[in-house]
């Protein structure tokens, strides 16, 4: 196909992949090709002498080796006009004076910050990081796991010198330029809502210093260029020699990328980006500071065009996939399509979890959890899988409920449709219970939105494209788009409320 061609790093919690995506001459079409696909999985190693504490890293030396071989896959026989790199937020890894890495990136659901963000608050009061930054407080926010190495005197933190998150890192060994972007450094709790500036005092008050962090750069502009990739890379790539291909800053917190492509017009919308993590929220100009945003444990991102993602982090098919992980261990090996068709012919509404218990947060046992939490509350305890994923599904459409509620509630806004992109858009039975739930009319995909919003924005920055809304226009275009219409809403009633 005519066109320019970008690549796509788009890393997630489960899995990593290289995207290649033309935009056809004159913005007339975006076509994707996925290329090269590879897991991504936490270790556990010893974390003191004596192996006392076990911690969560991530493997990023084999993700780095995977994205390099990716990315030569996918140049060949194309001339490459950009890569855009995209990963999960709040992580991040730390170099030397000499731009070393010191060690493996710890992985978010590391227990680490246990304890700490009652010490942040005695330093910097709760109600007002929350009035500065618009964060919602979880326990793997980036300030608490700073915090963490800052106050208990971490070696690798005291000689540390710049501070990368995980997209940041992967776009500083492509083109030996450090940059913190904009959308991935707006999950942190430490940047401004409003300035869009560090909290110096914040830093401060819990011993980070302010240097630690390189410039910002916002992305989809004609300033968006982080670099070009290094010589040194470029046949280990498969790229020309003496080739120039920029790595350009695109939304590189995954949720920012996959809401860029949202196929929507209006204001009338809900997303959510389902996966891992269900993000589910409402773009707005502003972000949304109120002492009942505070109350809710809303949460203002940033996202592409200057805009406001203010939305809930909900724990999504993470359960899921932990059950998966638990049954394939004891020998029952279930693919993700199995295991949705088994939960269409379980009973409905045998109990119901709260996903975002801190009980559900960690890898593990999955199923074994939730029976307990079933049996502490009085419920009925699910006895196969199919009655498992049910209950899972069924607890997230209740919780996707309540929070399109908080959201209407903050915005004064009325919402009339929930788009879901994403991998979790290929879940018929969970986008019929989110409609069903919430009363509202789903419109299920793409299913590589991220993607999709990593190329769009490269093509911005590039000037192939003239703004979001051209290509959201496109994106509308998408082959496969389904609408679920709700049912029997009433009979959830009961659940939304509580």
């Amino acid at each position: 196909m005519a066109g320019q061609h970008y690549l796509a790093v788009d890393l997630g919690a489960e899995s990593g992949r290289i995207m290649r995506g033309t935009v056809s001459e004159g913005g007339g079409g975006i076509t994707l090709e996925e290329v090269h696909r590879f897991p991504n999985i936490a270790v556990r190693v010893p974390g003191d002498g004596g192996g006392k504490t076990l911690t969560w890293h991530w493997d990023i030396l084999r993700l780095w080796h995977e994205i390099q071989h990716g990315i030569h896959k996918a140049a060949q026989g194309h001339q490459v006009h950009g890569i855009g790199v995209d990963t999960w937020g709040v992580d991040f890894g730390l170099l030397d004076e000499s731009g070393t890495l010191l060690g493996n990136p710890v992985c978010y659901r590391d227990l680490r910050t246990d304890g700490i963000p009652e010490q942040v608050y005695a330093r910097f009061p709760k109600d007002r990081l929350y009035a500065t930054t618009g964060i919602q407080s979880m326990f793997f926010n980036t300030l608490y796991q700073i915090a963490s190495m800052s106050l208990r005197g971490d070696a690798t933190f005291q000689h540390a010198k710049t501070l990368l998150f995980t997209p940041d890192l992967i776009a500083y060994w492509l083109t030996g330029v450090a940059r913190n972007e904009y959308t991935i450094a707006s999950t942190t709790m430490m940047l401004d809502a409003r300035t869009r500036t560090w909290l110096d005092d914040l830093l401060a008050a819990i011993g980070v210093p302010r240097s630690l962090f390189p410039e910002l750069i916002m992305p989809a502009t004609a300033q968006s260029t982080i670099g070009m990739v290094q010589a040194s890379l470029l046949e280990s790539l498969g790229l020309n020699k003496g080739a120039r291909v920029p790595v350009l800053a695109v939304g590189s917190h995954d949720t920012a990328s996959a809401v860029a492509a949202v196929p929507a017009q209006g204001e009338d919308w809900l997303y959510i980006s389902s996966g891992t993590w269900s993000l589910l929220g409402a773009e707005v100009a502003q972000p949304v500071l109120s002492p009942r945003a505070f109350e809710l444990n809303l949460t203002n991102e940033g996202g592409i065009g200057g805009t406001i993602r203010l939305l809930k982090n909900i724990a999504g098919l993470w359960l899921v996939q932990e059950c998966r992980r638990t049954w394939a261990k004891a020998g029952q090996e279930y693919d993700y399509a199995t295991l949705t068709k088994m939960a269409e012919g379980a009973s409905p509404h045998l109990a119901f979890i709260n996903p975002d218990e801190p009980e559900f947060a960690q890898p593990g046992d999955m199923p074994a959890r939730i029976v307990d939490h079933c049996r502490k509350t009085g419920q009925a305890v699910p006895q196969d899988p199919g009655q498992f994923v049910r209950v899972i599904l069924e607890s997230l459409a209740v919780v996707y409920a309540r929070t399109r509620n908080m959201l209407e509630e903050v915005t004064g806004r009325k919402f009339t449709k929930l788009h879901i992109v994403g991998g979790g858009s290929q879940n018929h039975l969970l986008n019929q219970l989110a409609a069903d739930a919430t009363g509202l009319t789903v419109i299920a995909g793409p299913v590589e939105a991220t993607a999709l919003g990593n190329i769009m924005s490269q093509a911005i920055s590039t000037g192939q494209l003239g703004s979001i809304a051209q290509g959201r226009a496109l994106i509308a275009q998408t082959p496969g788009l389904k609408t679920c219409m709700p049912r029997d809403t009433a009979k959830w009633q009961q659940r939304i409320k509580g």
